[in-house]
């Protein structure tokens, strides 16, 4: 019979049905990890779709770069001489921008060594670096990773350091904007030339001038290392201000750079060996030019605006280098020669110095840090003093001793009776300078001042000029800016316009007394003098002018007549209402600059002709491209300012002056005879000059207190200014030859004198002041109408040598 199915058999096998229970758990597991999942997802797509808005809202307000396809940095401006040597810069940003094929592969390596070696294969961000900086703004980590170079390019350019994620979504954007417009090599040069790197310098090319004085394109492995490890912090690892961080950062570098394979071990290990001249002072091998720079820098800025300051525009003067450094130590020279004579005014300054040695050093460091060196004025605080020898310290920790003659200038202050104020003692800040004989004296800052000015007479070409003893001592510029009186510097221009009118280098004027009562001078009486009080009679005007005889000049004006005089200085560039038309203009007691005298004396000096100073001779962009130039004059060009043989007898008669007369110095020593000038001593010694020249080179020496007065009785324009003027000749004419004049039309020689043709048979004025002389000079006689009172007290004691 068969079987019937068995129940079971309907029936699921306990032990295989799930129970409720866990398939309740599973459930909500797998249903949770969906959820998450899903919200994971949204997020990721949340945040993406975020990130895509921000990126779409930002792109369109990122600043345009197209400008970087042509990169313009601030740049400064830049002054030049005529052979390319710097004078001086001007600019917030000292900046040399270098392109990047003319940048030394060894600084290149130097850089991406420490920034960003991979910078040639990336794209322009490290991923990994841009997590570490979002992680470190939410505070979950301290490093915050280093940028790329790219990355720092847009930063510095165009964003500010903030630290926000905003910030660094814009750098990120222009990262990629930067990189999709410009080549690598682009993106380098502009972080080469654009990154601040301390010291007033921006991009490399600047840093390697401010902390080696040297080109970028000579520096050393150890060198292009230092400076590659400025850009982190220009402040910390500043080799001038912090030496010992910037020589552990030094040698972090040259190890990256052995690392990446851009040098070798052996490189390496020399470059870590190598001492490195740090410049801690200002450039001493800048020509010092600081006067002419100023001038430069208000021309342009007159006609660029603040535009000049970065533009990067580079001026080319007229200047020569060597000439300029020759006025310059000149100059200086006769100023500190006449302050060795002067009495001593005691030290600058008296300091308390401690007892223990590093206190002490610390005392001096801080008294001279106020009192700092002047050039070659040196400055120091007396350790010892007594009677025979002063021993005293410099900045540098190194020793002064002063003995014998280096004594002298300071005698009054080593006397035991010198007041406080003079004593020389411990603690004393003085100045001290090294002799020829590499001995050290003591010595003082001048409070006289000087100028110096030297044109080419041909074309008005300014090829030195100093204004002063010391730029940052005294910033006016009194080559072109102090008005002073000429003396006797001016009594050519009268004999000039005595030629004119029947004068001739042979006739006689008597030197004798001249005396005006009030009736004539309308108050006091006048009665000049000569400079040494003596008079010498009858005497030929060549004598009288070589021996700057005072009478002479008067009589001849009085003959002239001053109105004709006073006419006729305009046609050397003077103005008129500076020189009135009194006698006293035969004295020289008007008003005059030396950059105007070594104007007028230049007409003398190229037979003839008026040329106005210049002095920028090109200007061009960073790029070289010429953007204005001057093309120099010639006399084809140039206005006559008198005739060629009027200039030819005046440069006989300056000739003489330099080889007999009060400038017979200048002849003697140079050893050449085409050298003509004039002394000038204005009254009471107030003002020391020489004006004069050689064919090829008009030059000016001023020397005078900025608030006139006396320099000194024995003081004059020949032992005081004339020395300046021959030391600036002795460079200036090396390997020029001696010129001889060329005789001009109209002018014959009669007995060894020049005459004009038409006064060689004694038709010209024979006499001055004689009684039996042969003719009279036209207006001849009495002296002028008396001149207004107050005019009167302003001239009646400026009369003098």
């Amino acid at each position: 019979m068969p079987s019937s199915p068995s129940k079971s058999a309907d029936k699921p096998d306990a032990s295989t049905a799930p129970s409720p229970r866990r398939r309740s758990w599973l459930y909500w597991v797998g249903r949770i990890l969906l959820w998450i999942t899903g919200l994971a997802v949204a997020g990721a797509l949340g945040l993406a779709l975020s990130i895509a808005l921000a990126l779409a809202v930002a792109y369109p307000n990122l600043p345009d770069i197209s400008d970087l396809a042509d990169y313009r940095p601030k740049l400064p401006l830049r002054v030049y001489s005529s052979e390319g040597a710097l004078l001086g810069e001007f600019g917030e940003e000292r900046r040399n921008l270098t392109p990047i094929d003319e940048i030394p592969k060894v600084m290149k390596d130097a850089v991406l060594a420490i920034e960003d070696a991979r910078f040639f294969q990336h794209g322009g961000v490290d991923y990994k670096g841009v997590i570490r900086a979002g992680l470190a703004n939410l505070g979950r980590v301290k490093s915050q990773g280093a940028s790329t170079i790219t990355m720092q390019v847009a930063r510095n350019v165009y964003l500010s350091s903030e630290k926000t994620f905003t910030r660094k979504i814009y750098e990120i954007l222009l990262t990629f904007k930067l990189e999709h417009l410009l080549t690598k090599d682009q993106i380098l040069e502009i972080y080469m030339n654009q990154i601040y790197l301390g010291n007033r310098a921006y991009g490399f090319a600047a840093a390697s001038e401010a902390y080696f004085g040297k080109p970028l394109k000579s520096v050393s492995i150890a060198e292009a290392a230092m400076l590659a490890g400025l850009p982190k912090a220009p402040s910390a690892y500043n080799p001038i201000s912090n030496p010992k961080r910037a020589r552990v950062r030094q040698l972090y570098i040259i190890d990256r750079m052995e690392e990446n394979g851009f040098i070798t071990p052996d490189q390496a290990a020399q470059a870590k060996k190598e001492d490195l001249k740090i410049r801690s002072g200002p450039d001493s091998t800048r020509v010092h030019a600081e006067y002419v720079a100023e001038m430069v820098r208000q021309l342009i800025f007159t006609q660029y605006g603040n535009e000049a300051y970065t533009r990067g525009l580079n001026v080319y003067t007229t200047l020569n280098a060597a000439e300029q450094e020759a006025a310059y130590g000149a100059l200086r020279r006769g100023i500190m020669d006449y302050e060795r004579r002067q009495q001593y005014r005691g030290p600058e300054k008296f300091v308390t110095l401690p007892t223990a040695p590093q206190e002490v050093e610390d005392a001096i460091d801080d008294a001279l840090a106020n009192h700092p060196d002047n050039g070659d004025v040196l400055s120091a605080v007396v350790l010892e003093a007594s009677a025979r020898k002063i021993t005293a310290a410099r900045a540098n920790g190194d020793a002064v001793e002063i003995t014998g003659d280096g004594l002298k200038p300071a005698q009054s202050g080593l006397s035991d009776k010198a007041p406080p104020n003079i004593k020389i003692r411990r603690g004393a800040v003085i100045r001290v300078v090294k002799t020829p004989k590499g001995t050290w004296e003591i010595t003082q800052l001048p409070e006289v001042e000087g100028a110096f000015v030297a044109l080419d007479p041909r074309s008005g070409a300014i090829r030195a000029l100093v204004g002063g003893f010391d730029f940052d001592k005294n910033k006016f510029n009194h080559a072109a800016q102090a008005w002073r009186q000429p003396g006797s510097s001016f009594k050519p221009f009268i004999y000039s316009a005595a030629l004119e009118k029947g004068f001739t280098p042979a006739t006689v004027i008597n030197d004798a007394p001249l005396f005006f009562d009030a009736g004539v001078t309308g108050g006091q009486p006048w009665e000049p003098k000569n400079y040494d009080g003596k008079y010498d009679g009858p005497m030929s005007m060549r004598t009288g002018l070589a021996k700057s005889k005072n009478m002479i000049s008067i009589r001849i004006l009085q003959a002239v007549g001053p109105k004709t005089a006073q006419e006729w200085v305009t046609r050397f560039g003077f103005d008129a209402e500076k020189h009135p038309a009194y006698l006293t203009m035969a004295l020289g007691a008007g008003s005059v600059t030396p950059l105007q005298m070594a104007t007028a004396y230049s007409v003398f000096a190229n037979g003839g002709y008026r040329v106005n100073p210049w002095l920028i001779a090109k200007v061009t962009d960073h790029k070289g491209r010429v953007i204005s130039e001057t093309t120099p004059p010639t006399t084809a060009t140039l206005p006559r300012a008198i005739d060629a043989r009027n200039a030819f007898i005046m440069n006989s008669l300056l000739q003489e002056v330099t080889r007999t007369g009060t400038a017979a110095r200048a002849q003697a020593t140079l050893k050449r005879p085409d050298l003509y000038g004039k002394t000038g001593t204005t009254n009471d010694s107030v003002d020391a000059w020489f004006a004069g020249y050689q064919p090829t080179i008009a030059a000016v020496t001023w020397i005078g207190y900025d608030t006139p007065r006396n320099l000194g009785s024995r003081e004059t324009g020949g032992g005081l200014s004339l020395p300046v003027w021959i030391s600036f000749m002795e460079r200036a004419l090396k390997g020029v030859p001696v010129m001889e004049p060329t005789v001009p039309p109209g002018v014959v020689n009669v007995g060894g004198e020049w005459f004009y043709e038409e006064y060689a048979r004694n038709s010209g004025v024979g006499s001055v002041g004689l009684e039996a002389g042969r003719s009279a000079a036209p207006a001849a006689g009495a002296p002028q109408a008396p001149p207004a009172a107050e005019e009167r007290n302003r001239i009646l004691d400026l009369f003098r040598n």
